[in-house]
């Protein structure tokens, strides 16, 4: 395949890649961004969707992934691999985690004030190991029972975290805690779940579109209903903020997450699939883009600063529509004439050349 169509192949999920470039580009203007609490009256504090909703899309999206990196089109969806070939993937799987918790510690390690969501995403990986052969049942109603069931010990454990102090703090910079994996590993297994159907019938986009906006509006209508104390212990089980970890974020936000990947879906069944290309090759090379924004943050920050952990006054530099420009230029340059992104290349090549067949 020539390059300049490595974004038009057949077996490529262009919508996926429209997602997953839609998810790059809101956790750039959730950490880039000062962005007012949501009022529906604002137009202006609508933007606030990006904040916790990107990365939880990116999760999800990851299940997607790796549905496709152990699995072979089917007539029903993404079908699991098996015997030899399986294996295979999932040895590669596991180097691919190990080198993404590595990467993510090395940008947590430049002092940018972002949390990393790179060492949650390795644990993720290395937890969809053993639910890659399940069904697609299963897996739709193990992801729904750890988004109902796992909120109400996360804040026990974040307790626990807090109170061993320097220990903890270690911890949670090494599990990448900010995206708690025993309640984010719900939005890889719907992810999983989601490309195990066929995600190619449009009747399957559908179902993702209106299941899960009703999800998202369930949980919105609940939370507003809700009289659990801010702060108090049923406070925080059923919150809808942003990064709380609470029933209703889970549920929203899970929700949000499927019907953007429906919707992309159905985009790019349209002639738009060819206007939203610059957006579709930031998704295609998510891991370049990533880890770009972080360290040209660094070296930005370092010069013009001094200061790389000062994040009012970068975000002051008005940093946001100059790296989505940058980004949006060198992906696509790169995928229309050297098609996979360098480090997904360079990540592809590693798993090889460790987990050879």
């Amino acid at each position: 395949m020539l390059p300049s169509r490595a974004l038009s192949a057949v077996s490529r999920l262009a919508g996926i890649d429209l997602a997953r470039g839609l998810a790059v580009f809101g956790m750039f203007a959730a950490h880039l961004l000062v962005i007012d609490p949501f009022d529906p009256t604002q137009p202006l504090t609508w933007l606030d969707v990006v904040n916790g909703r990107s990365s939880i899309l990116f999760a999800t999206v990851a299940g997607v992934s790796i549905a496709l990196m152990t699995g072979r089109a089917g007539s029903a969806g993404t079908q699991p691999l098996s015997g030899r070939s399986l294996t295979v993937a999932r040895r590669r799987l596991a180097v691919r985690a190990a080198i993404l918790w590595a990467i993510g510690m090395m940008l947590s390690a430049t002092g940018v004030p972002v949390f990393v969501i790179l060492q949650a995403y390795g644990i993720l990986f290395l937890l969809a190991l053993p639910l890659v052969r399940l069904s697609v049942r299963t897996l739709w109603m193990l992801a729904a029972s750890i988004a109902l069931v796992v909120p109400w010990v996360l804040p026990s454990i974040d307790t626990a975290l807090l109170n061993a102090g320097e220990v903890g703090g270690d911890l949670v910079l090494l599990l990448g805690w900010q995206y708690p994996f025993p309640l984010w590993a719900a939005f890889m297994i719907a992810g999983l779940a989601a490309a195990r159907s066929d995600l190619r019938a449009w009747r399957t986009q559908v179902v993702l579109v209106a299941a899960g906006a009703t999800c998202a509006i369930v949980a919105l209508a609940a939370s507003a209903f809700s009289s659990a104390p801010r702060g108090s212990y049923l406070g925080r089980v059923l919150s809808d903020e942003a990064h709380s970890g609470g029933v209703f974020e889970a549920v929203g936000s899970g929700g949000f997450a499927l019907a953007v990947i429906g919707l992309c879906l159905l985009i790019c069944r349209t002639p738009m699939r060819v206007a939203v290309l610059p957006i579709r090759a930031v998704g295609a090379m998510p891991l370049t883009a990533y880890v770009g924004q972080i360290v040209a943050w660094g070296i930005w920050a370092s010069l013009s600063l001094g200061d790389v952990h000062d994040l009012a006054g970068f975000r002051a530099l008005q940093p946001f529509w100059p790296f989505v420009l940058a980004t949006l230029v060198f992906c696509t340059a790169w995928a229309v004439f050297l098609g996979r992104g360098p480090l997904e290349r360079a990540l592809g090549f590693a798993t090889r050349v460790v987990v050879p067949g």
